[in-house]
């Protein structure tokens, strides 16, 4: 089978590239046939074709070939019939599209159709007669069927045979449509006397290879004598006509004339062609020779037709002419739409021209009616352009922004040229997606919230809203507070911004006095990939609250010295004595202060101004006015509640300082009565703390002292010689017992642990007694002997060949400092492939130093169970980390083994308080800084120096001012503890200003150290020295000092008497137990067993022993004896009980000694006997 294949390639405007590929295939190929390798012949890859999703796409034709994409071939989809898909056409054609996505491109191909031999030529009619006068002409003709072949070509008809040929031949005419018109010659006259019937065979042959034939029987009845012969008027007659023309319309009008008279002269029209559609089509009127419609006409289907017509006269002789019929094409056929390929989403950054979808446009009409335009309705980012003749791209023409349209109905209108015009149109709907190509954007270019202090920490304070106009995750906002400091300290200690709603909290509880406002940025972003950002100012005003009560700045108020004003005796009225001067911290009507005089020696004498504080005398001073006068002054703010500072002034009506200083004694005495309180107290602490601790350790060591005899009797070293008791008959006739056990007896002085062991031949059984209890015991049997078993399958031995094995090559573990001793760390763990004894794991600690010192004095490790625990308490401050490792070793013999390193990570506590550098806290002498009268605002007076040895945010320290004799006058850095001036001094400010700082860390909890920072405002130093000569300072440590020192004695002196009196209380107890027991009258009934027989056959048992053990209440005394022989205790284990034993114990018979006293050796006796452990229906008394 050959194949042929034709390639042609175009370049278009567009930026993908077209191309056209022909093909050339037999008709009557097998399904699966190979066509062509499409990928080769234009120049593709076969991942092209995956990954483009390529695909046929087909208009009209069937689908007759299909497209492997794996392996780049066309290959026929179904059986091809040349036959059936062109009827009337010679050249036979397959056109089809192929089309690829991402980017979109298509390639038209062609796949032309041979013709094979697969008809035989046919006739219409198996038989043709004709009536033909024996007048006849020699040369008439006679017009016969042609026969039709389906096939074309060389596969058509070629030739035609007429057999016998005694009066007739062939003349063959080949027509312009390639048919051959037949028709049958007269050669010889006829004879109706010789020959009435004439049968001819008429054979018609093709060319094909194998050569097929048909035939068709002729019978020619001879009739009389007819001279003359029908005539066409022409030989050939052309017509047109209309499609869609109605039925009955006369297309043409044929006319014949015959010169004979009567019934040879009439003249019979009729139609001769062979084609099935003309007759279906086409009529001729029999009499008149019109030829008229009687089916529809489609100039689509067929273009023109030629039609054979015959005129014969009753006397058998004929004429033939030919009729072509010409269609007339009238637009009838819309434009049809295709749609070949289409994106139905797009993204919005697509480039200029991208192929959104493909169309391909047909009008079965031809000439003006076939031409198509192709336009679009609407004013849209998109054109249409010509690729090749009816296909049209859609493309993008400009750039397209989701957010301004997020989806095209685009509306594409198809017209011909028709008249009137006929138009298709479609809508292509079109989704944009979108691309993150806008940043959030923010409601407002700035912000501003208020807040009032004192705040709830987590408080909402404002929202803060962002919008971004892309969609989905491109325009979903989260927002972040910028990294920033409000003062030296990060902004995010003061507020947190919702990643999700935008919200703003407060994280900490705001104050007005030490911060008004602070700004931050807020940075919305959104989700899409990059994240694209934007960022906005939010400004935060925090709002006054009246929660600052005003502060008296004048007169000084001390805890001890007395400081007074001198009124002298020969004041007026009106008479300044001194002025109250208070300020608020508080802002607006929170710091409007007034003054009021809340109380006074005499109301009478002065009055304080309401808004200058200043205190007058409003009558004149006399002798009879009492020389001390004591003033209450309130100093109140005008907040919401209101707040109030009380002062006391203190007047002294008297005109020289003798006068004062006679009143005012001082408190020289009080000094020295504090001093020698102290002395003493001190004293009494230090003398009871040391009894009680004195008593503490006798205690402790009384008890170690007991407890080291009671482990040197239990571990000694003398040997233990076991008891093996002789075998016994068994009295049910069984046999001799099967087991044989002896007995293993440790005994501490005081009876506090016992350990009973069952060795056993064969099998074992393990008897413990629990130290806690009274007798009970407990028995375990252990798997029976494989003696025992003699059907016991046959099992492989574990050889000790595998090493224990570690979950992890390494370990890491942490914990945190300050932990209690013991404190399990962490599990090491490994795995031993092995069985049994082989495979038991145990856990050593290797050994090794951390800084020196052995690590078994930092951790230990469990030998069973691999866990890690602190021997000590861990401080971060002494190490960090340290690693050790353990080993793995199995109970095989020899033992295998495998380490690991295990590295333990202290973590850091808050547990070490700030420590004050500077200023020195010195025990007696007063430090101070002083400050000149000329200092201005922002002065540094000192700087209070600070070091945690905490590590992280635990060290981090702020400075606080806590108290201060004026609050208005200095301040401390809360980063870098520097003091200073927050405003001017003046002459008003007292001399001797008192700070107390708080340095502060910032762990959780938070610790902090206080300092006292002296401050003096004076020019020089011996202004210095006689303002610092009273004690005040040390009366109020002395009653600190005083206090403190009351307390701890009486909590010393309470817990010494405590523990003696619980002392005596369990002394007195023990002793009346003790007495109660010892002079019990109770009797002690011994228990006889029976004496048994011995299976060795050596007579009655040789030896019998007893034990006694004597038992004290404590527990402090402890006698054990062995009786001679004659005396038994025996141990009964009774076999329905789940570890129970009896005790039984016996001195000598009853039966020998009826009436042997029982004594009491002033001790309760408890006796204990350990034998055999034997059924009591067992054995049987010899």
């Amino acid at each position: 089978m050959n194949r042929q294949v034709l390639l042609f390639i175009s370049l278009l405007s567009l930026e993908s590239v077209f191309g056209q590929v022909s093909y050339t295939v037999p008709e009557e190929m097998a399904k699966g046939s190979l066509v062509g390798n499409i990928a080769q012949d234009l120049g593709l890859d076969n991942k092209r074709l995956i990954s483009g999703k390529a695909k046929i796409y087909t208009r009209n034709s069937g689908e007759y070939i299909e497209l492997n994409r794996e392996r780049g071939v066309l290959l026929v989809k179904q059986r091809i019939d040349r036959e059936v898909l062109c009827t009337e056409t010679a050249l036979c054609a397959l056109h089809f599209q192929i089309i690829l996505e991402n980017p979109m491109e298509f390639y038209s191909v062609t796949v032309q159709i041979t013709d094979i031999n697969d008809n035989a030529p046919t006739f219409e009619k198996n038989e043709m007669t004709f009536k033909i006068s024996e007048s006849a002409v020699i040369g008439a003709k006679f017009v016969l069927e042609r026969a039709v072949d389906l096939d074309v070509g060389n596969n058509g008809v070629q030739r035609y045979e007429l057999k016998p040929t005694d009066n007739f031949a062939l003349k063959i005419h080949n027509n312009a449509d390639g048919n051959k018109h037949v028709e049958m010659v007269l050669q010889k006259p006829l004879d109706r006397e010789k020959q009435e019937q004439i049968s001819l065979v008429l054979t018609a042959v093709d060319g094909g290879e194998p050569q097929m034939s048909g035939t068709m029987l002729i019978v020619i009845t001879v009739l009389d004598h007819n001279d003359n012969a029908p005539v066409f008027t022409q030989p050939t007659y052309k017509s047109a006509v209309t499609e869609n023309s109605p039925k009955g319309t006369v297309v043409a009008t044929v006319t014949a004339s015959d010169a004979d008279q009567g019934s040879n002269g009439r003249i019979t029209y009729s139609i001769t062609n062979t084609l099935e559609n003309v007759r279906k089509i086409f009529e001729v009127n029999k009499e008149n020779g019109e030829v008229s419609l009687i089916g529809n006409i489609d100039f689509e289907k067929s273009r023109h037709f030629q039609m054979n017509l015959l005129a014969s006269d009753e006397g058998g002789l004929t004429d033939s002419c030919k009729l072509i019929v010409d269609v007339q094409d009238v637009n009838d056929n819309k434009p049809e739409i295709n749609i070949m390929s289409k994106s139905n989403v797009i993204s919005e950054d697509s480039e200029l021209n991208t192929v959104v979808t493909m169309i391909n446009i047909e009008d079965l009409d031809s000439g003006e009616n076939g031409n198509v335009k192709c336009v679009i309705c609407e004013n849209v980012p998109f054109t249409l352009k010509t690729s090749t003749d009816n296909f049209y791209s859609l493309v993008t023409d400009s750039e397209l922004d989701r957010e301004i349209a997020s989806q095209y109905n685009i509306t594409v209108t198809c017209s011909d040229e028709g008249v009137p015009s006929l138009s298709s149109c479609v809508t292509l709907t079109l989704q944009i997606s979108d691309v993150n190509d806008n940043a959030p954007v923010f409601e407002s270019s700035s912000y501003e919230a208020y807040i009032v202090e004192n705040n709830t920490p987590g408080l909402s304070v404002f929202t803060v809203r962002a919008r971004d106009a892309d969609w989905n995750q491109n325009a979903r906002v989260s927002y972040i507070l910028e990294d920033s400091s409000v003062n030296g300290v990060p902004v995010s200690s003061y507020v947190s911004v919702s990643a999700d709603s935008g919200v703003i909290h407060a994280v900490r509880s705001f104050d007005y006095e030490q911060i008004k406002d602070f700004h931050f940025r807020v940075k919305a972003q959104d989700g899409g990939s990059p994240p694209l950002s934007s960022n906005v100012t939010v400004k935060i005003l925090i709002q006054d609250q009246n929660d600052n009560p005003p502060q008296v700045l004048y007169p000084v108020q001390t805890g001890g010295s007395l400081v007074a004003e001198m009124v002298p005796r020969s004041a007026d009225v009106g008479y300044l004595v001194t002025k109250v001067v208070a300020v608020d911290v508080d802002s607006g009507q929170n710091a409007w202060l007034s003054y009021k005089l809340q109380k006074a020696t005499d109301r009478a004498l002065f009055e304080v101004g309401l808004q200058n504080g200043e205190i007058r005398t409003i009558r004149q001073v006399t002798d009879k006015d009492a020389v001390k006068q004591r003033l209450s002054v309130i100093v109140e703010d005008n907040g919401q509640p209101s707040r109030s500072a009380a002062v006391i002034v203190n007047v002294v009506v008297a005109d020289s300082f003798p006068e004062v200083l006679s009143e005012f004694t001082d408190f020289t005495q009080d000094k020295e009565y504090n001093d020698n309180l102290t002395f003493y107290l001190v004293l009494a602490l230090a003398v009871v703390s040391f009894l009680f601790i004195t008593c503490l350790v006798v205690i402790i060591s009384v008890k170690i002292y007991r407890w080291r005899q009671s482990r040197i009797m239990c571990h000694s070293n003398l040997p233990v010689i076991p008891y093996y008791p002789p075998r016994y008959s068994d009295t049910l006739g069984t046999g001799t017992l099967q087991h044989v056990y002896n007995y293993e007896v440790c005994r501490t002085t005081d009876s506090r642990k016992s350990d009973c062991k069952f060795g056993g031949a064969g099998s074992q059984n393990v008897l413990i007694m629990d130290p806690s209890s009274t007798g009970t015991m407990q028995r375990i049997q252990s798997e029976k002997s494989i003696l025992d078993e003699p059907d016991s399958p046959l099992e492989i031995s574990d050889v000790n060949d595998n090493a224990p094995v570690f979950e992890s090559s390494s370990y890491e573990a942490y914990i945190v400092e300050n932990n209690t001793p013991g404190l399990s760390v962490f599990t090491v763990r490994a795995r031993d492939a092995d069985w049994n004894q082989n495979a038991r794991v145990s856990y050593i600690l290797e050994d090794s130093s951390v800084n020196g010192v052995p690590v078994s004095s930092y951790v230990s490790v469990s030998a069973d169970s691999g866990v890690i625990h602190a021997v000590r308490s861990f401080d971060y401050e002494q190490i960090k980390d340290f690693h050790f490792r353990v080993k793995a070793q199995d109970g095989g013999s020899p033992p295998l083994s495998s380490n690991v390193t295990v590295k333990i990570l202290i973590q850091d506590q808050n547990d070490n308080p700030p420590q004050v550098l500077y200023p020195v806290q010195t025990a007696g002498s007063l430090v101070a800084e002083m400050v000149p009268r000329s200092a201005d605002v922002g002065y540094l007076v000192t700087k209070v120096v600070a070091v945690d040895v905490d590590s992280g945010q635990n060290a981090w320290l702020s400075y606080k001012l806590q108290k201060a004799t004026d609050r208005a006058l200095f301040e401390v850095g809360l980063q870098n503890g520097e003091i200073r001036t927050i405003r001017q001094v003046t002459d008003k400010d007292a001399v001797k200003q008192r700070l107390s700082v708080i340095v502060e860390d910032n762990g959780q909890p938070s610790r902090s150290a206080a300092v006292i920072v002296n401050v003096v405002v004076a020019d020089s130093f011996p202004e210095v020295l006689s303002e610092f000569t009273d004690f005040t300072q040390d009366k109020e440590y002395n009653d600190n000092l005083t206090f403190y020192l009351v307390l701890a004695l009486a909590v010393v002196s309470f817990l010494f008497i405590t523990c003696l009196v619980v002392i005596i209380s369990v002394k007195i107890y023990r002793w009346r137990q003790s007495r109660i027991m010892c002079h019990s009258n109770l009797p002690v009934i011994p228990y006889y067993p029976p004496r048994y027989s011995d299976t060795l056959g050596t007579g009655t048992l040789q030896h019998v022993y007893n034990y006694e053990v004597c038992r004290t209440t404590d527990s402090r005394k402890s006698d054990c004896k062995f009786g001679g022989a004659g005396s038994q205790n025996v141990l009964i284990m009774d076999p329905s009980s789940t570890g129970t034993m009896q005790r039984i114990q016996s001195e000598k018979s009853i039966l020998d000694e009826p009436d042997s006293p029982l004594e009491c050796s002033g001790v309760a006796m408890v006796w204990l006997g350990y034998a055999t452990a034997i059924p009591r229906h067992g054995l049987a008394p010899p």
